[in-house]
């Protein structure tokens, strides 16, 4: 039966009957709970008896009442702390990337500074943090700002920015990134404040990001965050939805007085050089012209000088070849055949496709090759001549013209 069972007799002496701690009723009494130190005395014993050892002179309990655990046990638990140093060692190793800062606490407090690569830390001592120093952040700031001029507009500007010293950047101040999110709130609001609606719409854009970006940059120096502004990006400046209608015409007016502008430029650009060009040109063929007729000029006059003794000397022979010369000139570039009048009317054996035809080749210039090009009509004019009364024959002069 099991303990204390109603009809069990525990004082009948039966062997089958057990207490719950493991002992046996002996001599008619109840055992009680069994003693601590035959507790341990077991435990001792089986942790002897599993590492090679035990003590088999029984209980030694030095005359001090604590347990013994014998010379196994104390092997045992050598090799429980080796193995946990062991794993306490290897938990230590940590690794930092090539982007990253590894910021150490020893205890909570900061300590020092890693670099990249496998290091080693004291597990439950020292705590690292690493913190990425080489990517590329970005927040951004938008809100319904009022103007200089009293006008409300609706800007949003973005921020790009990187951690430049780790340590200031997670203990300086609380939040690192919403302290600046914070900064570059009131930086723009302070620039969008001292500007005018028109600016911000059309050609302040470029000088509020630049005084954005500056004062930006002193507020980040004056609470040394730690972090460094790469670029302010000025996305968006959009007036209220009652008056966009009316400032969207100003800004497209804007432009197309840029664009034309442009188109005056590039037109200027394209004709002044040719302009310039053609001057050039005219002023070198004016000089030339100069020159050529300066210089016909002083030959005319050498030549002049050189006839003025021959015509001292026989004035009347001169005068003559001086006709003679100019006459031919003259008639060389004339389109008029002259006949004397006493040729006996022998005009319809003149030939006067080689005459004129020499007078071509005679007269032919590059000034005036155009001219082969052109049909000529030729008209035979006569002229009836006074004949006198003792001859029957007729004289007459014909002209013959181009």
């Amino acid at each position: 039966m099991a303990w204390n069972e109603p009809g069990n007799n525990n004082n009948n002496g039966g062997g089958d009957n057990k207490d719950p701690w493991g002992n046996k009723n002996r001599g008619g009494r109840d055992q009680g709970p069994p003693d601590l130190d035959e507790v341990f005395n077991k435990l001792s014993q089986k942790l002897s008896g599993k590492f090679g050892g035990g003590n088999k002179g029984g209980n030694n309990n030095g005359g001090n009442g604590l347990p013994s655990f014998g010379n196994g046990g104390a092997i045992g638990l050598g090799l429980i702390a080796v193995v946990a140093i062991g794993i306490w060692i290897f938990s230590g190793f940590y690794t930092i990337g090539e982007s990253e800062r590894g910021v150490v606490l020893r205890f909570g407090q900061y300590e020092r500074m890693v670099d990249p690569g496998l290091n080693w830390k004291p597990t439950f001592i020292e705590e690292v943090i690493p913190v990425n120093v080489q990517s590329i952040r970005s927040l951004n700031s938008k809100g319904l700002m009022l103007t200089k001029d009293e006008n409300v507009v609706t800007v949003e500007m973005g921020v790009q920015y990187r951690v430049a010293d780790a340590r200031k950047y997670l203990f300086t101040v609380t939040n690192a990134d919403d302290s600046l999110r914070q900064a570059t709130d009131s930086a723009l609001r302070a620039v969008i404040g001292d500007a005018t609606m028109d600016a911000i719409l059309t050609s302040g854009r470029q000088e509020i990001r630049q005084r954005t970006q500056e004062m930006l940059n002193r507020i980040i120096d004056k609470y040394d965050m730690g972090l460094l502004v790469v670029d302010v990006n000025f996305q968006s400046a959009r007036p209220p939805e009652q008056v966009k209608a009316s400032f969207d015409d100003a800004i497209a007016a804007r432009e197309d007085e840029e664009r034309f502008i442009r188109e005056a430029e590039a037109y200027s650009n394209d004709i002044l050089p040719k302009a310039t060009g053609r001057a050039e040109r005219l002023k070198k063929e004016a000089q030339g012209y100069t020159e050529r007729t300066v210089n016909e000029a002083i030959g005319q006059i050498a030549q002049f000088e050189k006839l003025f003794p021959e015509y001292k000397k026989a004035p009347e022979v001169t005068r003559t070849r001086l006709y003679l010369d100019t006459m031919e000139r003259v008639y060389s570039n004339t389109s008029k055949v002259l006949i004397d009048s006493e040729s006996n009317g022998n005009l319809l054996y003149l030939p006067l496709d080689k005459i004129t035809g020499n007078q071509q080749s005679a007269t032919s210039s590059p000034r005036t090759s155009t001219s082969q090009s052109k049909n000529y009509n030729f008209e035979v004019e006569k002229k009836q001549q006074p004949t006198n009364t003792n001859t029957t024959g007729r004289n007459s002069t014909r002209e013959g013209r181009y």
